[in-house]
């Protein structure tokens, strides 16, 4: 009698490297493994990274009255604008904060959103979980870029969001973590919200190393990969000169319409 087949292991590929110099264009290396993976080209890819200062806005800010006069709010905070592939209102990275960009192959990319976005939980509460950290998921009342897969400190403060972008054959499942610098994020949103006449709280607003000092990048960029460890088999991987050429390509899609004549 023949035992029955297993089950190939689920491989992710993790890639970590950052371009905090050209902020923008890490979106649009994001964009370029979502077409790769969606086209076969690139297995199920994981990216973890310091990023450079940018705001990122989402669509309902791209269409608002006021979003030309919060890309210029941000840019006089010292930030570059850049609108994003998933996710709901303005959201700021910097670097005090983790960014993370999931490109997961998919045949029913909508109807499996509850379940990616529970998956991305799992491993954020336990990787802060794991530092020591009382990490919840659910909106906090007045968050920026509020959302209910969003991941609190005792349920007061944000300090992770997350949003998904679908299209045929792959899910990109991207957000940040702020280790640090909770008053740099209120700083740069204040003017950013006011501009696009958002209703928020800024003492929603968190960071880990508001509720632990000592907190550092690196041991919570080690405590996220040992939980996704926990979901797949993962390798490191340098990011492809075609994945770079690509993602130069695709960087005007994400740049302000003011500023999309950049080479």
């Amino acid at each position: 009698m023949s035992s029955p087949s297993k089950r190939s292991p689920r491989r992710i590929a993790v890639v970590r490297a950052g371009h905090p110099q050209d902020p923008p264009l890490d979106t649009a290396i994001s964009h370029a493994f979502l077409e790769e993976v969606a086209a076969g080209r690139r297995s199920e890819t994981f990216r973890l990274y310091v990023p450079g200062r940018v705001v990122a806005f989402g669509r309902r800010d791209t269409v608002a009255e006021g979003y030309l006069e919060a890309v210029r709010a941000c840019r006089m905070e010292g930030y570059e604008a850049v609108e994003r592939l998933a996710g709901g209102r303005a959201a700021v990275f910097n670097e005090g904060t983790l960014a993370f960009s999931w490109a997961i192959p998919t045949s029913d990319p909508g109807g499996t959103i509850g379940v990616r976005f529970a998956e991305i939980d799992r491993i954020v509460v336990g990787a802060l979980s794991s530092l020591g950290f009382d990490a919840r998921v659910g909106e906090v009342e007045g968050e920026y870029c509020p959302g209910r897969f969003s991941v609190n400190l005792s349920g007061r403060r944000k300090v992770m969001g997350v949003g998904q972008r679908l299209r045929r054959g792959v899910a990109h499942v991207g957000g940040v973590v702020a280790v640090s610098g909770r008053e740099a994020i209120i700083e740069v949103l204040t003017p950013v919200y006011r501009a696009l006449s958002v209703d928020w709280d800024p003492d929603a607003t968190g960071s880990l190393r508001a509720a632990r000092p000592d907190t550092t990048i690196s041991e919570v960029a080690e405590a996220l990969l040992a939980e996704l460890a926990l979901v797949g088999e993962i390798s490191e991987e340098e990011l492809s000169t075609e994945s770079l050429d690509r993602a130069h390509e695709l960087l005007p899609h994400h740049l302000p319409a003011s500023n999309r004549g950049r080479s």
